[in-house]
């Protein structure tokens, strides 16, 4: 099956297009998560990651027969190409040693086509592997699990503490899910408390950070934070419970707001298994690769108030934080978060096919609809 023709074919473009249309809104300027502190400058290395991940897994069709999607649920490649991805990155430069290099291949081809009048497909085989072997070897993948950065490091003068900006990564397997994590966290670990911030209150100058910094700043709790979030990156745990999660496993550790990015599901004509209305609808729109709907969600959980730590003669307990669930909402205190956003993009063919049939606010109640045509993103439609 080549991955340049058919239903994977289309698959490809749109999911492409689906991916360059999120860059787009997310690299504009007037988008509400543009100008929402440093939103943007975190999801878009993993939506480049994304990118590079599916062009690999472009390549990989390229010259294997199987490649699964999860039609029903999420709409991405099931977990098991995820976990290839892995595997052969390790075996990635012994493989590649045995393949001739991409101009030698190209000009194989070429020779043959001239020769033998037919596309050469052993040899497009050959390159789609170099090709798919070079993308994983480079890295720049979504993995399983993408280790912690730390891109920003301030002070609250309240608390006199310093604290972090961290992102991270999970590709959740029982969902089928890529999940970008955000959080601020406060640090109150004596030694890093007087190293970085001075006597009124202000991050110490003499100190050079050079941002950003692979995991958490703070070095005698990086390893084990990255092993806690790796373990507790499920999206079957709702943004509270991690949070909980964190504040527990380290008390010199004050998590004061978690955002999750949900990048997805994907909705694809003839591809994932929609409703029939709207697979019905989508198979009108002209161009296979317009005809699609890419969905994600932001959630958000951030801490009301700290329960101070209680130390006595007989028994301590550290400070714990106290998250906001909003209540009032029955879809937030279902996700466990004190707010959230449900977006949708799609391009303005398959919209105006769902807006001729009257479907529109049917599908997308309760989303921000957000609009790509052509270089533009047109939102709240």
């Amino acid at each position: 099956m080549r991955a340049d023709t058919g239903a994977a074919g289309d698959y490809f473009r749109s999911m492409r297009a689906a991916l360059e249309g999120l860059r787009l809104y997310l690299g504009d300027e007037a988008s509400p998560l543009y100008s929402h502190g440093l939103v943007a400058e975190v999801v878009v290395p993993y939506i480049n990651r994304l990118s590079a991940t599916f062009t690999a897994w472009e390549n990989h069709v390229g010259f294997m027969e199987k490649f699964r999607i999860s039609r029903a649920e999420s709409g991405y490649p099931v977990y098991q190409n995820v976990l290839e991805l892995e595997r052969d990155r390790a075996g990635a430069e012994e493989r590649l040693a045995a393949i001739a290099g991409t101009a030698q291949l190209k000009a194989e081809m070429a020779d043959f086509i001239l020769r033998q009048k037919a596309f050469p497909a052993a040899l497009q085989e050959q390159l789609a592997e170099r090709l798919y072997l070079e993308q994983v070897q480079e890295g720049e993948v979504f993995a399983p699990f993408i280790l912690p950065e730390t891109i920003k490091v301030s002070v609250n003068p309240k608390t006199m503490r310093p604290y972090y900006v961290v992102h991270w990564g999970v590709f959740d397997g029982s969902q089928t899910l890529p999940l970008v994590y955000m959080a601020t966290i406060e640090d109150s670990s004596p030694k890093i408390c007087e190293m970085l911030v001075t006597a009124d209150g202000k991050l110490n100058p003499e100190v050079e950070i050079p941002l950003p910094v692979e995991g958490l700043l703070n070095p005698e709790l990086a390893r084990e934070f990255d092993l806690s979030v790796e373990r507790h990156g499920s999206y079957n745990l709702s943004p509270a419970t991690i949070a909980q999660n964190i504040d527990r496993d380290f008390p010199e550790l004050h998590p004061k707001q978690l955002r999750r990015f949900v990048l997805g599901p994907f909705y694809s004509a003839g591809i994932t298994d929609n409703t029939d209305r709207v697979t019905s609808i989508l198979s009108k729109v002209r161009k296979r690769e317009n005809a699609w709907v890419l969905s994600w969600t932001v959630q958000e959980v951030y801490s009301k108030a700290e329960r101070p730590a209680k130390r006595g003669l007989w028994s301590s307990s550290p400070a714990v934080e106290e998250y906001h669930i909003e209540t009032d909402d029955l879809e937030a205190a279902r996700q466990g978060v004190s707010a959230y956003e449900k977006h949708a993009l799609v391009p303005h063919d398959a919209y105006q096919a769902l807006y001729a049939e009257g479907e529109t606010a049917r599908i997308f109640d309760g989303f921000k609809v957000h609009v790509i045509s052509r270089d533009q993103v047109i939102s709240e439609v």
